[in-house]
């Protein structure tokens, strides 16, 4: 698998330990709307929780879990989106499954140079609070990842005798390069998990990159001021855009 899952050494105390929710419930929900608008602008698709369906092929283990629907109400139809309410719903991960976002989070986005890891822009919390939202797509994914996550513990066990957070950074890596991507040489054990865990996969680094930090990393600034007179179109704008009219017959409309 590709270096950006390597893990760095200080994540080695880290995974033993509880993971600290440090996000406001008001920050979270902030981060939930422009998570939200990421994805439908990036045109992801839900997975529809096919993934827990049909028959177990050879050496494959899917986890059977009770997951009770969320009763909790959304905004409704007329939300304030100036100033959200504080708590309309409350965050649903476990401890345990906090902590193994947490890991896999910083296996996905690790600290390099002044680029800060997923859970130090808090990613793990903006992840609880989408799997908490009580809203058709968001708990889809609540279903397909609670099912991954108990579905990489008990890979764990089976592999190691350990929870995936005991595990050494070696051992954790050789798991989670089976289940990466999809190839044709992806064992057929491993084809139900995959889909799901790319879909985890995507909604980190859509979180990383929808906080300030990950902002910042990409390049992106934003709305500007320009100061003094507006400079107007680049030479080469205007001679593509002068371009592009006359193939469409529009010359002396712009």
């Amino acid at each position: 698998m590709h270096h950006e899952y390597e893990f760095q050494q200080q994540l080695e105390q880290e995974k033993s330990s509880t993971y600290q929710s440090q996000l406001t419930r008001r920050e979270s929900l902030r981060w939930l709307g422009l998570l939200s608008a990421s994805i439908v602008a990036s045109n992801v698709a839900a997975l529809g929780s096919e993934a827990k369906q049909g028959q177990l092929s050879n050496g494959e283990h899917w986890p059977k879990l009770d997951i009770k629907p969320l009763s909790s109400s959304g905004y409704g139809k007329d939300p304030k989106l100036i100033v959200p309410p504080n708590s309309p719903w409350p965050r649903s991960l476990t401890t345990p499954q906090l902590v193994l976002v947490a890991v896999l989070s910083d296996i996905l986005v690790p600290r390099e140079g002044n680029t800060p890891s997923a859970t130090e822009v808090k990613v793990p919390e903006v992840i609880d609070e989408w799997v908490s939202a009580p809203y058709p797509r968001q708990q889809r994914d609540r279903v397909d990842f609670l099912h991954a996550l108990a579905w990489i513990d008990d890979e764990s066990k089976i592999r190691f005798g350990k929870k995936f957070v005991e595990l050494s950074s070696s051992q954790q890596i050789q798991i989670m390069d089976d289940i990466a991507y999809n190839s044709e040489k992806t064992p057929q054990k491993f084809l139900r998990i995959v889909p799901v865990f790319s879909r985890f996969r995507r909604l980190v680094l859509a979180a990383f990159f929808c906080s300030p930090e990950g902002i910042k990393d990409i390049g992106y600034i934003g709305n500007v001021a320009i100061a003094g007179d507006y400079p107007g179109p680049s030479k080469e704008a205007m001679e593509h855009l002068n371009g592009v009219l006359k193939k469409l017959n529009l010359e002396g409309s712009q």
